[in-house]
């Protein structure tokens, strides 16, 4: 599953190619389960919108959208009481047009293309967004574990959770207190901290030296404050690296990222620590595999 630096990459490169463009028509396929808003409203609120910013909330793209024409229906509702108007309408307005956001969560084998209308369609694709510029916006998924929805709601789109690259010391140490459950499984609790998956939970607790196992509530300061500066750093690197291609993940532009390179423990069962030479062990934690050095980690 693509993790925050992975989605940071796609993020950025989506960003530099249709950022500014409008959506002139939706095409959605018929599997259901990709979709978490009604196709209907997806449609509503994606055509004709100008697609003003494209962000990353944890390991959600978030496409910001605004009206790409101010049309005689906004400034005629301008002379309507605010209380008179329609809130159910689909339509675009003067108020409506700041909140709309197209949220794409990619899943596990989620992508978004960016292709000319005549190339070929590949398989798995449930969502074509053709775009004023001529090109289209693909979202392919093999195993329809991704989601699409949007949002209308003025509080706009709030998944929980504390983005780790924002998180001062004490904030992120907080996250942690009184949890009895291992500190492994509290990095990947996306209510805490969103966007930090297996790989980069795994690298982050090896810089700082922290065994998978170990209860979040039992972390001292000091072990809390390293936690919180390798997390950072881990996912920096990451995401400067181009995120870690370890299985079908490309970013916008077709391109791996090589930060897989720089893996010290992830799916390095049984190779040799690079900095102490033990093996690197492998255990699964509520579910979930964990891998980490016996001698580096305590």
């Amino acid at each position: 599953m693509p993790e925050l630096p992975e989605v940071e990459s796609i993020r950025r490169g989506l960003a530099r190619r249709v950022r500014g463009d409008v959506i002139e028509s939706v095409w959605l396929g018929e599997k259901p389960e990709p979709l978490k808003s009604p196709a209907p409203e997806i449609v509503a609120t994606l055509e004709q919108a100008r697609i003003a910013a494209v962000r990353r909330v944890g390991k959600h793209i978030v496409f910001d959208l605004e009206s790409s024409q101010p049309s005689a229906i906004s400034s005629q509702q301008e002379q309507v009481p605010r209380s008179a108007r329609n809130d159910n309408s689909k339509r675009w307005d003067g108020h409506s047009q700041r909140k709309a956001q197209w949220i794409v969560h990619l899943g596990m084998t989620g992508r978004l293309v960016i292709a000319q209308p005549e190339s070929k369609v590949a398989r798995h694709t449930h969502a074509i967004v053709r775009l004023q510029s001529g090109r289209e916006l693909r979202f392919v998924d093999p195993r329809r574990f991704g989601r699409l929805s949007v949002v209308r709601d003025p509080g706009g789109f709030a998944p929980g959770g504390q983005e780790p690259l924002g998180a001062g010391v004490r904030q992120f140490a907080r996250l942690f207190r009184g949890r009895k459950t291992p500190i492994k499984s509290a990095l990947l609790n996306q209510k805490l901290l969103r966007g930090v998956g297996n790989i980069y939970a795994d690298e982050s607790l090896y810089r700082a030296g922290i065994r998978p196992r170990r209860r979040a509530s039992r972390l001292t300061g000091d072990e809390l404050a390293r936690l919180h500066r390798a997390v950072q750093q881990v996912l920096r690197e990451a995401i400067r690296a181009g995120g870690s291609s370890v299985s079908d993940y490309v970013n916008a532009d077709g391109d791996e990222g090589f930060f897989q390179f720089e893996h010290r423990v992830y799916g390095r069962e049984g190779e040799p620590c690079r900095e102490c030479r033990s093996a690197i062990k492998r255990v699964v934690i509520a579910g979930r595999s964990a891998h980490y050095c016996p001698k580096c980690q305590r």
